[in-house]
């Protein structure tokens, strides 16, 4: 959540996405479904807890039990490779509403045969089974994608994603569409425009920061944002954003255009590079800890949300499959259960019925994380860890870097929220 300047990153620079937030809604306590991207992004498309599509880690850990290497007290339980097929998507509805729908950047929800186009996308421009640009030259052309032709030679592949995306609008300005741009940044492997390292080198310089680092289990964790690849992928993301932003105002479409900016996991700040750091929240990517799953929500609907609003509203991946259909008048399928609510009662300033948020990961990330649950109700957060049956419990409210555990003096909340 720590990475926008809408957020409080005084390191990196997001001018985009921070207009974005100051046209729209901010939300200061939005989550993923999942520490890690592929459950969050089986979520994000179905309405549904990642556990109940199947796929709860990231698409590419060892698929079984039997396969697991690491010598780890518990096994990870199987999961899903694949979103199933017959998982209804918002695209798939939104379609069926009369929307053209178009698809750009990171799929990494199964192997071909299960990519955008098969659930539900007219469109797929570089969306596949990878979680990361893994071909070619990575983050720059040529790219080595099955689904996204090659640019010229050094085209750097957020603008190409973002250029695509506004030939998409201007295709279509003169009906319904969908543009699901999940970006490949700030994914690993880590690569900049060289620059814009140069100008966060120069920055890092200027403003004397240095490296500081904590704990985190057994992993060290990050504590300063001065990483300046990590800024320079952060800075062309945005730049991204402006793109698309700019093609909505150029072709007269901003006041009627749904716009959200969420991401699928917190900051990775303790593995592959330690690029990023979420202080005050605790841990990252693949933690249970608020550093791993709150996330920055951006939602701007010039039609119907107050511009500068900030909501504090509890709300996860899976609610945004419902606000889709309810913003496009479309219905859910009959057959199909979701557990996201529409935030529309949100976007015009009332609230949602108190309810909880859940998290399942009963896997070993790469990230030092332990298989373990989550909920949050109101401001408290228990959290169990399978290793050692082990809870946690937090005042959210009170204690946001989670320092505080209450479980022993709160044994009446344990039992409340262990049970729900």
């Amino acid at each position: 959540q720590r990475d926008l300047g809408s957020y409080g990153s005084t390191f990196y620079e997001t001018p985009h996405l921070d207009r974005l937030a100051a046209e729209g809604m901010r939300f200061t306590d939005a989550y993923a479904a999942c520490p890690v991207c592929s459950p969050t992004r089986a979520a994000l498309v179905t309405g549904k807890w990642p556990q109940r599509t199947g796929v709860t880690d990231y698409i590419g850990a060892p698929l079984q039990p039997e396969l697991w290497k690491r010598n780890t007290k518990l096994l990870p339980a199987p999961y899903a490779d694949r979103l199933a097929l017959e998982e209804v998507t918002f695209a798939e509805v939104l379609k069926e509403a009369g929307y053209a729908t178009f698809f750009a950047g990171k799929w990494h929800l199964g192997p071909e045969g299960w990519w955008p186009e098969d659930q539900g996308f007219d469109v797929n421009k570089g969306g596949m089974d990878r979680g990361g640009p893994y071909g070619g030259k990575k983050y720059f052309s040529p790219y080595g994608n099955p689904r996204l032709e090659d640019g010229p030679e050094g085209e750097h592949l957020p603008d190409r994603l973002a250029a695509e995306a506004g030939k998409f609008i201007e295709a279509n300005h003169d009906r319904p569409f969908l543009v699901y741009y999940p970006f490949y940044d700030v994914h690993t492997p880590l690569m900049g425009r060289e620059d814009l390292v140069k100008k966060y080198e120069e920055k890092k310089k200027r403003l004397g920061l240095e490296e500081k680092w904590g704990r985190e289990g057994e992993r060290d964790v990050r504590l300063v944002q001065e990483h300046a690849v990590y800024a320079a992928m952060v800075e062309a993301m945005d730049l991204a954003v402006g793109r698309v932003l700019g093609k909505l105002d150029e072709l007269g479409l901003a006041e009627n255009t749904l716009v959200l900016f969420t991401s699928d996991n917190g900051g990775l700040s303790t593995s592959e590079g330690w690029p990023t750091s979420n202080e005050p929240l605790r841990g990252g990517k693949g933690w249970m800890y608020e550093g791993g799953i709150r996330e920055p929500l951006i939602v701007r609907w010039p039609a119907k949300i107050k511009a500068g609003s900030v909501s504090a509203e509890p709300v996860s991946s899976p609610d945004y499959f419902p606000t889709f259909l309810e913003a496009a008048g479309a219905e859910t399928p009959a057959g199909v259960s979701i557990d996201g609510k529409s935030l529309l009662p949100v976007f015009a300033g009332g609230g949602l019925p108190d309810r909880a948020l859940f998290w399942h990961y009963p896997h070993y990330g790469n990230q030092g994380g332990a298989p373990a649950a989550a909920i949050r109700k109101g401001n408290h957060k228990l959290i169990h860890w399978f290793e050692e049956d082990r809870v946690e419990l937090y005042d959210l409210s009170t204690d946001l870097s989670e320092k505080n555990d209450l479980a022993l003096a709160r044994p009446d909340l344990v039992d409340a929220l262990g049970a729900e």
